[in-house]
């Protein structure tokens, strides 16, 4: 790398500590960011004016009395007035947009059929969705940071590896989200993809409120998948693939899945086999038979369960924490906590706006993987 690209990066990387610094903690002045960053007083005065200037902090209308003899400060808080991150979920028969600021609360959401699942046609919508949301957003005076985009699939950097239940396979789709939503002059490096149960772990972690630096998120819908967030990170394995846990095997020999195998865990949790007589009951008895594997598998803090199945079956997370709970007694161990997605039917598409957010603040993940069209 060129040595201006080397002081860029730098940049960048001081901006987005000054950044999670005020996102940890509210009212901080430049003098205590100073002291918790390692920077100099000068660079933090600089760093701060700009991120000022580009609405990503706000400061106090009145300065507060220093203790001693020292200056009032001007306390600092992440500007949640004129930002605005995008997220899209392209789910198997719909699209969801949301439109939330830095702090994670929903301004708008959207939900419409997915018209055409053919990659061309749904990418156009997803563009028809963006355009009429950036007039929105011009009326308002809002400025829109990125998108972000997720759907039910193994996506590597740019590319949908396997998106079975859209039929979708080795697809530059980042490369094509950039060239339809390039038309509206979002730029390539505002644009995000990634699978929509990772997504919607990165909602959980980056607007919760516990602060867990491990955490699993279990989407339940027409198939089933887990997003996994370790040590300030996702976790999505060599090829993108990792938490692909609706076809992990929890019966051998059992009913014939959708991928060619049998006994999957899909056949027992998916939408379709919930919908059968006592399906819920079974469903139930086998999420937490996954929950207790994933248990064994990473040792979470917490894993969160959402997806339409919870919507449409209430019941479902309790009878799968029961029996969660029930093996980790049997062994004697404690159970991590399993709770409700914090943003019900909306957790995906959250997630892929707060994949934007996560970009911004950790900006040396662009640097792990090469997006085609980036």
């Amino acid at each position: 790398m060129k040595a201006t690209g080397d002081l860029q990066l730098l940049k960048s990387i001081n901006r987005s500590v000054l950044l999670r610094l005020v996102r940890a903690q509210s009212d901080l002045s430049r003098a205590r960011l100073a002291s918790l960053s390692g920077l100099t007083k000068s660079t933090v005065s600089a760093l701060v004016r700009e991120l000022l200037d580009e609405h990503w902090l706000s400061e106090a209308a009145a300065p507060v009395a220093a203790q001693g003899l020292g200056r009032p400060s001007t306390p600092l808080n992440i500007d949640s007035s004129k930002r605005v991150l995008v997220g899209i979920e392209l789910a198997v028969d719909c699209l969801r947009l949301v439109c939330v600021s830095l702090s994670g609360v929903i301004l708008t959401q959207t939900e419409e059929p997915l018209r055409d699942p053919q990659p061309a046609n749904a990418c156009q919508q997803v563009g028809s969705l963006v355009q009429r949301l950036c007039r929105q957003l011009d009326e308002k005076q809002l400025t829109l940071s990125g998108v972000g985009v997720c759907l039910p699939g193994s996506v590597d950097g740019g590319l949908v590896r396997l998106a079975p239940n859209l039929g979708w396979r080795d697809l530059p789709f980042s490369a094509m989200l950039a060239d339809e939503l390039g038309k509206l002059g979002i730029p390539a490096a505002h644009i995000h993809l990634q699978n929509d149960a990772d997504a919607a772990a990165l909602g959980e972690y980056e607007f919760g409120e516990s602060g867990d630096d491990s955490l699993i998120f279990v989407n339940c819908d027409v198939g089933v998948g887990a997003g996994i967030v370790l040590n300030d990170r996702l976790f999505t394995g060599f090829l993108g693939t990792a938490g692909e846990i609706g076809h992990s095997i929890l019966q051998v020999d059992g009913p014939l899945c959708s991928c060619g195998r049998r006994g999957c865990a899909e056949t027992f949790i998916g939408a379709s086999a919930l919908a059968r007589p006592k399906g819920v009951a079974k469903g139930g008895r086998y999420l937490g038979v996954l929950l207790q594997n994933l248990d064994a598998m990473f040792n979470p803090h917490v894993i969160v369960v959402g997806g339409r199945s919870c919507i449409d079956h209430p019941t479902l997370l309790e009878m799968a924490r029961s029996a969660q709970q029930a093996y980790a007694q049997v062994a004697g161990l404690q159970a991590p906590e399993v709770r409700a997605a914090r943003f019900g039917v909306q957790a995906a598409a959250v997630g892929a706006a707060a994949l934007v957010l996560h970009q911004f603040l950790r900006p040396l993940l662009k640097e792990s993987k090469h997006v085609p069209g980036n």
